[in-house]
């Protein structure tokens, strides 16, 4: 009996101890890990943030120039297709309505009608200009010849600017481009017939814009100058401002122009992703060299007013600014922050410092 109690007496001091180690394990773990604060110190503190939006953008030019037919017709011919460079004023394609040549040939016959009336009425105007000057008619005979030659003559006027009218009708049916650009659509295949009104041909005109659709609740935030980012296919990233808002709203979502330089004209149309400026908030912005990544977390360094510096998680998000990233979560302003050394922070955790 004596042996049984000192064997579980003996059993009951190492589960104790046991107990005592586990117990010290788990403070261990759960104890926030300590930095050196070797690095340099900073307050964080609040400041003004960009609120990106992301918004709907298209590569687009200031105006487009249609090319449209002015007279009814069949296109007998168009020189241009898509992607083609146009100069103003090039014609680019041609409408004939054959019904113009009839009427041209019929106004033409009357004019020689005309001439004809008009040549023999001069002739009657001289003999009886000789007759009177003799004696032979009277003076009211003379006004008589003279008002009929007269009369001949304003029909072969008459004759010649309806002629005229035919001719420049049949001209309008030359195509000519109205403004400089590249052609956008010139779908309309030869030997179509058109009507007047009827779109041939597409024409991009002035410089290249991007153009925005903006949501209804940003039409009060976004002005002419705000910001706009662009990121292009090849993962690029452009910024630019807006140069004009359109004073409308259609289907909820108001129209904007930016400029953005460098941007590429080769496909307009085409979609990009884009983030415009909506106004500011307040953000609490620190740089990169501050925060380390530890098998995927973010950790920053906190020096408390008493005690030891501790690494801290926190949550980021690129700020916008070169070299700099927005704390979302895990300090508050008023906090200090202590630079870790890279490369000590790095090898002792394994992880790798922000650059």
């Amino acid at each position: 009996m004596r042996i049984t109690m000192r064997g579980t007496a003996l059993i009951f001091a190492l589960s104790g101890s046991l107990a005592l180690a586990a117990c010290g394990d788990s403070e261990v773990a759960q104890a926030p890990a300590k930095t050196a604060t070797s690095g340099p110190v900073l307050v964080v503190r609040q400041a003004e943030v960009p609120n990106w939006t992301a918004v709907s953008a298209e590569v687009a030019t200031v105006d487009q120039a249609q090319v449209m037919a002015r007279i009814p017709g069949i296109l007998t011919a168009l020189s241009v297709k898509e992607g083609d460079y146009v100069k103003r004023g090039q014609a680019i394609g041609r409408v004939v309505d054959s019904q113009l040549g009839y009427q041209s040939g019929a106004y033409g016959a009357q004019a020689a009608a005309a001439q004809a009336q008009a040549a023999q009425a001069q002739a009657e105007l001289s003999r009886t200009r000789y007759l009177y000057e003799n004696g032979v008619y009277a003076k009211a005979r003379l006004e008589q010849a003279q008002a009929a030659a007269s009369a001949a003559q304003a029909q072969v006027r008459a004759a010649r600017e309806q002629q005229k009218a035919v001719g420049a009708v049949a001209g309008q049916g030359a195509l000519i481009a109205p403004a400089s650009g590249r052609v956008l659509a010139a779908d309309v295949p030869a030997g179509s017939a058109v009507a007047p009104g009827m779109v041939i041909a597409t024409i991009t005109s002035g410089p290249v814009v991007l153009r925005l659709d903006l949501p209804e609740s940003l039409a009060a935030k976004v002005h002419p100058g705000s910001a706009v980012r662009v990121t292009t296919d090849d993962g690029a990233e452009r910024t630019g401002t807006i140069a004009r808002v359109y004073p409308s709203v259609a289907a909820g979502q108001v129209r904007a122009d930016a400029d953005v330089p460098g941007l590429d004209a080769a496909l307009i149309g085409r979609r990009v992703a884009a983030q415009v400026d909506g106004g500011s908030r307040k953000g609490l912005i620190v740089p990169a060299g501050y925060v380390v990544t530890r098998f995927g977390v973010d950790y920053v360094t906190v020096q408390p007013k008493q005690g030891a510096a501790a690494a801290v998680p926190v949550q980021t998000a690129p700020a916008g600014e070169a070299g700099k990233v927005e704390i979302l979560s895990g300090v508050s302003a008023g906090d200090r922050l202590v630079k870790p050394a890279a490369g000590a922070n790095a090898g002792a955790s394994g992880g790798t410092a922000r650059k």
